[in-house]
């Protein structure tokens, strides 16, 4: 504040040239030293909220605050907290006790668009580009996860899973991410515990199967990123996924993810950790009997 400011603005003036001032003694006391608050204060979310209402498109969109992100929907308000509560709230504590200690980096706000004329129309008004997926997806780039929401709660699930995965796995490989995260695309809890369950993705990999296009697991978690989204991308996820749902059916798939993360540094693809983990010599003998295994599993 300028000094001609502050002397306009004193409130004890009681001549044109003099301000009065009042001294007030103060005690010595005990000083307390306070630690910054973890992660994001109600503080930030609330001015987080208040710049996010500046780009809504209209006024007709709820805007809810479910830790640790910010949830915005065009729907009814009653739908988007249902949303909010039932799917977001209970993924995040599932998957926050089995696996992520970290929140996301940053506060990320989740777009529930209640159809697809929705979702287009505003994915290309506030982002200015095309959804690459009638679904959704998650932009690390605009610090987003847009949803076309009439497509049901698996997307969402699947990509809740991204953030973390950033946060507390930042050199996760991108087939261990989408193995992850497509595993939960379709989900529920038993015995306390999120569990993926059969899906879609299963025809798919039969056919490979069948046809003999499944690459062998070292080639599969070898894959760069490009790779992994370009080459053959629907045998890639398929793999994953179910390469991630034998390891939930025998028990180790939260195992795994601990033993992948610690041992990231020395085994960055993650495939030795992988056999060790399913404790097999011969991976070509494995990948044979995981083979026969997932072409006899139905989608429930």
């Amino acid at each position: 504040m300028k000094r001609t400011t502050l002397l306009k603005l004193w409130p004890l003036h009681y001549d044109r040239n003099l301000s009065t001032v009042i001294r007030l003694r103060m005690e010595p006391g005990r000083l307390i030293e306070v630690k910054a608050a973890a992660g994001y204060t109600d503080a930030d979310y609330a001015q987080h909220i208040m710049q996010l209402k500046k780009r809504l498109p209209h006024e007709n969109f709820t805007v809810l605050i479910e830790k640790p992100f910010v949830v915005v929907g065009d729907g009814t308000s009653q739908e988007v907290r249902r949303r909010s509560e039932n799917t977001i709230r209970w993924a995040v504590s599932k998957l926050k006790q089995d696996y992520f200690k970290k929140d996301p980096l940053h506060l990320i706000d989740i777009w529930l668009f209640k159809d697809k004329e929705s979702y287009d129309k505003h994915t290309k008004a506030i982002w200015k580009e095309e959804p690459g997926t009638p679904f959704g997806y998650y932009s690390s780039r605009h610090r987003a996860l847009v949803m076309n929401i009439s497509t049901g709660g698996g997307t969402l699930v699947h990509e809740i899973v991204h953030p973390f995965i950033e946060s507390n796995f930042p050199d996760c490989p991108s087939w261990f991410n989408e193995g992850l995260a497509s595993l939960y695309e379709q989900c529920g809890e038993s015995r306390g515990k999120i569990v993926g369950y059969t899906n879609w993705r299963l025809e798919g990999l039969k056919k490979a199967i069948a046809q003999d296009a499944v690459p062998p697991f070292q080639e599969l978690c070898s894959t760069t990123t490009r790779e992994f989204y370009d080459d053959d991308r629907g045998t890639n996820y398929a793999q994953a996924r179910y390469l991630c749902y034998y390891l939930q059916q025998r028990g180790l798939l939260r195992t795994y993810y601990r033993a992948f993360v610690r041992n990231a540094d020395a085994d960055p693809t993650g495939y030795k950790t992988l056999q060790k983990t399913l404790g097999v010599d011969d991976m070509e003998v494995f990948q044979k009997r995981w083979q026969t295994w997932s072409a006899s599993l139905k989608f429930r």
